[in-house]
C-alpha cells in the first residue's frame, strides 16, 4: 500500500483480527469473553438483558418465517420427549 493511500477502518480491523488470532488460541478468546460478559453484568441491571432480548426475538421474528419456528419447536418437543 502506497503511503498516500490510507487503510479503510474495515481492512484494519481485518488485519488486526487476523494477526490476533495468530498469536492466542482458544482459551484467550474464552478468558476475555468471559472478563466482557462480567464487566458488562457489573454495569447493567435486569431491564438491559429484557430489553436486547426482545430486540433479538423481534429481528428473529424478521427475519424468519413460520416454518422456522415450526421446525424448532417440533426439534424441542422431541428433545423433551427423549429425556
Amino acid at each position: 500500500m502506497a503511503n498516500d493511500e490510507k487503510m479503510s477502518r474495515k481492512e484494519a480491523g481485518r488485519k488486526g483480527g487476523e494477526a490476533t488470532s495468530k498469536n492466542h488460541d482458544k482459551d484467550f478468546y474464552r478468558e476475555i469473553g468471559q472478563k466482557g460478559g462480567e464487566a458488562t453484568s457489573d454495569n447493567h441491571d435486569k431491564e438491559f438483558y429484557q430489553e436486547i432480548g426482545q430486540k433479538g426475538g423481534e429481528a428473529t421474528a424478521d427475519s424468519h418465517g413460520k416454518d422456522f419456528y415450526k421446525e424448532i419447536g417440533e426439534k424441542g418437543g422431541k428433545a423433551r420427549n427423549n429425556n
